[in-house]
């Protein structure tokens, strides 16, 4: 299957609800879980990850099939080998290629039995058992997956020694990290952070029953700045509904992001006006916070033909697809250029040819973000993006969204 996408040719000033936070949404289940279930979950993703989620928590099934959401595998690794429910946790093949291995070497440093079905450190795993707590002192890299560090952070109040986590090395997206401890604090339940030290300790004590609702996704909410940046009409405006100013989620870097790119914030009550403004000529930033923005912003800096440098991007690697490569691939199609400068650390982006090449056909990869990240090209030319369906991943209504401003042949809602 493919979508048609026609270039837009008019002004436009729209509202957009956005979807709800999966990353919000997937912490929330977990620690709703570890309260007895008690709690009441408002504005709840309907992203296919979400919808896993909460699928898995309330199956008997002793397989958990997480098909190819990430998130999910790590957080209910953690949940059902630190909760004693005996479970083997699987995947899509391309889940069953992304390491795990640094959280089950914790979970079994704690003292929780498995055993690895096919390679060592990758899914499947069975999880054989917990009954009694070897350690509460562990210490695992700050820089491969905070949604490791995030896993074991939601379960260690339930430990009866709880948990005292030592990170190693560079820490990365650390918004994510204190979302899950922002998360955890509306249930009750008390972190103590020392960022200096790169410790986080979580005594023994019990969540506490509560109402907590779901903002917004900022991920979403960056490829609607990315059509106001691409937009050729000066007053083309969006108003996104539902963000905060004061958010927890690392992807609201977005603003800031986009302020040199071309876009103008506007907070009132019910979200953020984005209005188009002069661009910057270069841009350098270091991803290691928000890594799920590099491909967005790729994007705009070829179409606007600025120079961009960007670091902190090495866990793209093994995300959905290998995003580095798939990135590089994509934006060569258009005329741009995404290349590594200094081995797993920096890459240049940029423009090759003088124009654009128009009528694209995007390869998706079986990743949500690249289909995404790349659809805002039609406020230009005319493009097709094959496999649409990734975007249920994480945004479900997108291509009903995009179909308010931009013209989809063949699409049905």
């Amino acid at each position: 299957m493919e979508y048609h996408l026609k270039q837009c040719e008019r002004v436009f000033n729209e509202k957009i609800y956005l979807a709800s936070s999966k990353s919000e949404s997937n912490r929330a289940l977990i620690i709703n879980a570890l309260s007895g279930f008690k709690g009441e979950l408002h504005n709840l993703s309907t992203a296919r990850d979400t919808l896993t989620m909460m699928r898995l928590l309330a199956s008997p099934d002793d397989v958990a099939d997480v098909l190819d959401a990430g998130t999910t595998m790590r957080f209910l690794t953690a949940y059902f080998a630190l909760t004693n429910h005996k479970k083997t946790m699987t995947g899509t093949p391309r889940m069953c290629q992304r390491p795990i291995g640094l959280l089950t070497d914790a979970l079994e440093k704690i003292g929780v039995e498995l055993e690895f079905l096919a390679e060592k450190g990758y899914p499947p795993v069975k999880i054989k058992g917990f009954s009694q707590q070897k350690t509460n002192q562990i210490q695992i890299a700050g820089d491969v997956s905070s949604q490791y560090i995030s896993a074991l952070l939601m379960i260690a109040p339930t430990l009866p020694e709880g948990l005292h986590i030592q990170l190693t090395g560079e820490i990365g997206s650390i918004p994510y990290i204190k979302m899950t401890i922002a998360q955890m604090r509306a249930f009750g339940v008390e972190v103590e952070e020392n960022w200096e030290d790169k410790t986080l300790k979580v005594q023994s004590q019990a969540y506490k029953a509560s109402s907590y609702s779901i903002e917004s996704d900022w991920s979403g909410a960056s490829y609607w700045y990315s059509i106001v940046a691409l937009s050729p009409f000066e007053n083309t405006k969006i108003e996104l509904i539902g963000l905060h100013q004061n958010s927890l989620q690392g992807d609201s870097v977005i603003v800031q992001m986009m302020a040199q790119l071309g876009v103008k914030s506007t907070f009132n009550e019910t979200g953020v006006l984005l209005e188009k403004i002069p661009a910057q000529n270069s841009f350098a930033w270091d991803f290691s916070n928000c890594p799920d923005l590099a491909q967005t912003i790729s994007v705009i800096l070829v179409a606007k033909n600025i120079k961009g440098e960007f670091t902190g991007v090495e866990s793209l690697k093994i995300k959905e697809t290998d995003r580095i490569l798939a990135i590089q691939t994509e934006l060569a199609k258009i005329g741009g250029a995404c290349e590594e400068t200094i081995p797993n650390q920096k890459y240049s982006v940029n423009r090759k040819t003088t124009e654009l090449i128009p009528n694209p056909t995007i390869d998706t990869y079986e990743d949500h973000r690249m289909a995404m990240a790349f659809a805002p090209l039609a406020m230009l030319m005319p493009l097709t993006i094959e496999e649409p369906g990734v975007v249920a991943k994480s945004y479900p209504s997108f291509w009903s969204d995009l179909n308010k401003v931009i013209e989809i042949e063949n699409f049905q809602v």
